[in-house]
């Protein structure tokens, strides 16, 4: 994986309003903490921070902040964004070693239809979309591409079921559920509505058989009287 290069200057402001004058005139304010070092204040440029997070490697890009002259091989984390726009408000980033594992959150890629779904109307429901790895800043995947063209109706995919990668150990649960294919909501409904409709047939017969019984007997009893 190849280093994104991102300049950076020093931020000696603090304060909400500082950071609202930062992002009308394009720029994120953010933190660069780590390797022992205390956590320094700065600001980048809004669309040079998009950039660098838009490559092949997406949010775990390994990114080479200059700040002011200084080289500090860095991950984005803790990106926080505007509720509605969606826009980066500030970002923190991790300075790091590439000789050193780090943790990472990697997006899992499902591919193919599953049988569940082409043969037998099922639908597939995505429980965790992504899961969380450890390796070396260089080592970190783009993205997991998990098949899921065998499933039928009710089958799992689990973290313990994602490929081997080499240099990539998966630190989730690996009994933690991935994806399955379901029965889709309205046809359980159906089904339920259809038996429903069976058990209360069902008690009316029942009834219906109960009060003949007793019209019997009250007819016995009358007869045995007279």
């Amino acid at each position: 994986m190849s280093e994104t290069n991102l300049k950076a200057e020093v931020r000696t402001a603090r304060g909400s309003a500082e950071s609202r004058r930062l992002r009308r005139t394009g720029h994120v304010p953010a933190t660069v903490y780590g390797r022992d070092s205390e956590a320094q204040s700065v600001t980048v440029n809004a669309r040079e921070l998009y950039a660098a997070l838009h490559t092949e490697a997406g949010l775990n890009a390994v990114i080479s902040l200059d700040v002011e002259g200084t080289e500090l091989t860095t991950l984005a984390r803790e990106i926080q964004r505007h509720p509605l726009r969606g826009d980066i408000t500030h970002v923190d980033f991790l300075r790091i070693s590439l000789t050193e594992k780090v943790d990472a959150e990697v997006g899992i890629d499902f591919e193919g239809v599953p049988v569940g779904v082409k043969d037998e109307g099922g639908i597939v429901e995505t429980i965790r979309a992504s899961v969380n790895i450890e390796a070396l800043p260089t080592a970190i995947p783009s993205g997991i591409t998990l098949d899921i063209s065998e499933l039928g109706i009710g089958d799992v995919l689990r973290v313990s079921d994602l490929p081997a990668i080499d240099g990539v150990e998966y630190t989730d649960d690996p009994e933690a559920s991935l994806v399955t294919v379901s029965v889709p909501a309205a046809v359980v409904a159906e089904v339920e509505d259809e038996e429903l409709l069976e058990g209360e047939e069902g008690e009316e017969g029942e009834e219906a058989a109960g009060e003949a019984a007793e019209g019997a007997d009250d007819a016995a009893e009358s007869d045995d009287g007279d």
